[in-house]
């Protein structure tokens, strides 16, 4: 999960989910998503939007590049957010990129 300010004073809660091998995120596993996260948490915690992603880019360590992607979602440029060089797997940010910038437009 993922949260940006908005600059309209506003705020957007992302989800971002990498489905297993053969399965992919319909409209009934957000809804089931959203349900567990508003019963076992609170509806605060449940995201304004849930996204299926490629993969979740990890340094080349292994963690993960939270504040990067965050980065990325308030407009900063790829080249300024991350050094893709210390990523486990550049197409995976570059994929983060492009959907912020998408977003944003």
């Amino acid at each position: 999960m993922v949260g940006v300010d908005l600059p309209d004073d506003g705020y957007w809660l992302g989800l971002f989910v990498v489905p297993a091998p053969g399965h992919a995120l319909d409209e009934d596993l957000k809804q089931r998503i959203s349900t567990t996260l508003r019963t076992r948490l609170t509806p605060r915690h449940v995201p304004d939007e849930i996204v299926e992603a490629p993969a979740v880019p990890h340094t080349l360590s292994g963690k993960r590049l939270e504040v990067p992607i965050k980065n990325l979602l308030t407009g900063r440029p790829l080249e300024k957010a991350a050094n893709v060089a210390s990523v486990d797997d550049p197409d995976a940010l570059r994929w983060y990129a492009k959907f912020a910038a998408e977003r944003m437009a």
